[in-house]
């Protein structure tokens, strides 16, 4: 991100951003922290793990080339051999953008996923390069890396998409956003019904910034940071790579995490952190390295909230699943005190992954529902947590539909549904019980 200036300011003056591997997973929504559980909204949790990952490799990639990636370097061009290269070989059809007017033609990298209709595109970018101080882990390889490993779960789910998916990583940013303004200038920008731009998700004294916070496209950003007890405040720093897409008129959101600004004593108490210390106390200076700089809380919520706006802005949560995907068992099964049984379905046809959001409805006649332990037990045995012990909870009968993310599992096999009663007095049985993987 360029040094900092208010973009209120300039804009009076212009007025011409794996799973984790459980044996139990839960279908509840995410709370404080999505990478302690499975997310199952419609979105995937992204794997932190993951996108420390693709950072140790940008920092690994900067001290092999002189401490930097900045435009016109070899750090640069390696940068973007590792990004094209995962995702060529994740499916993605991938360009690399030669932009002329960027220190030494460097190369934007652009990455579209097969489906969609192109006239309705949304699209996701993020700056490559860093300054020449240092090697720009936080500006900018957290949005980078944030970014690309939500491409590559996006590859590795395979959702039906509404609308086209595009993302950038763009060239010499620092020097005046000069690889998006080639692109938007050389391509166009016509189909794309929004750009939303991740540039430095990882402060180590976050804060959590949407830009235009209260327009449409940012909306999905916000809710999922209000859900996680991060709720959003409007953007105050300026200028990154949306600028050039809405200054073409295309609307944009931008999710930071803070650069040069300082930490007013309302943000601390809202977020933690340090009152009057920057959000990034290393920003654009050789300390801005992996990992003492980058606060892998934030870019995890940063991460996951890209994710999650993404499945809001452009993938299909309504299309019905192929046939072969469902079944039910209506055979009655006894629950007798104290023990567990199971009831099962094959699932044949299918010859997919499970969704992201896959649905099991119950229907089980019970005095006391309270007493029922209910899990969904995949082909492999993988156990997913559908409704967990409340002594509290006396009412008759579980008539209920749970969704679950199945995207790491093979949709075909057999299926079981347990139901385990742990109190005494109470029995019932399992009427009937549908899967829609």
């Amino acid at each position: 991100m360029p040094r900092h200036r208010s973009r209120f300011a300039i804009a009076l003056g212009a007025m011409a951003a794996a799973a984790m591997a459980l044996s139990i997973l839960s279908p509840t929504p995410a709370s404080a922290e999505p990478a302690d559980e499975a997310t199952t909204a419609a979105a995937p949790d992204i794997n932190v793990e993951d996108v420390k990952t693709h950072l140790s490799q940008f920092q690994s990639i900067a001290s092999s080339n002189g401490g930097t990636r900045v435009a016109g370097s070899a750090g640069y061009d390696r940068s973007v051999d590792y990004v094209a290269t995962a995702l060529s070989n994740a499916g993605f059809q991938v360009t690399r953008q030669t932009c002329t007017s960027c220190n030494g033609s460097d190369q934007n990298v652009i990455a579209d996923w097969p489906g969609g209709n192109t006239s309705t595109t949304i699209m996701f970018g993020a700056h490559l390069d860093s300054v020449s101080a240092g090697p720009g882990i936080n500006d900018n390889a957290s949005g980078s890396a944030a970014l690309l490993e939500v491409a590559l779960t996006l590859a590795e789910v395979k959702p039906t998409v509404a609308k086209h998916l595009r993302f950038a990583w763009w060239a010499d940013e620092e020097s005046g956003l000069r690889g998006s303004n080639y692109y938007v200038r050389t391509s166009g920008v016509s189909g794309i019904q929004a750009y939303v731009n991740l540039d430095m998700v990882g402060s180590t004294n976050a804060g959590y910034f949407v830009d235009n916070i209260n327009g449409t496209y940012s909306a999905p950003f916000k809710n999922y940071f209000s859900s996680v007890g991060r709720a959003a405040d409007e953007m105050g720093e300026c200028c990154s790579d949306d600028g050039p897409f809405r200054n073409a008129g295309v609307p944009t959101s931008f999710l930071s995490t803070g650069a040069s600004a300082r930490k007013t004593t309302t943000q601390a108490q809202k977020w933690g952190g340090t009152a009057g210390q920057s959000f990034d106390p290393c920003y654009h200076q050789r300390c801005d390295s992996y990992p003492s700089n980058i606060n892998v809380t934030a870019i995890n919520h940063m991460a996951d909230a890209t994710a999650y706006g993404l499945w809001e802005l452009a993938v299909d949560d309504d299309t019905q699943p192929p046939e072969g995907c469902a079944n039910t068992n209506d055979a009655d099964v006894a629950i007798t005190d104290l023990a567990t049984v199971t009831s099962s379905l094959g699932i044949a046809e299918c010859g997919r992954q499970g969704g992201t959001a896959s649905t099991v409805e119950v229907h089980i006649d019970h005095t006391w529902r309270g007493d029922l332990v209910l899990r969904l037990l995949a082909p492999d045995g993988t156990s997913y947590l559908l409704e967990d012990f409340n002594n509290n909870d006396q009412t008759d009968n579980v008539d209920k539909t749970y969704t679950v993310n199945l995207s790491g599992e093979a949709a075909d096999g057999s299926w079981r549904l347990s139901v385990q009663d742990i109190a005494r007095n109470d029995v019932g049985k399992i009427d009937t019980w549908t899967l829609t993987v």
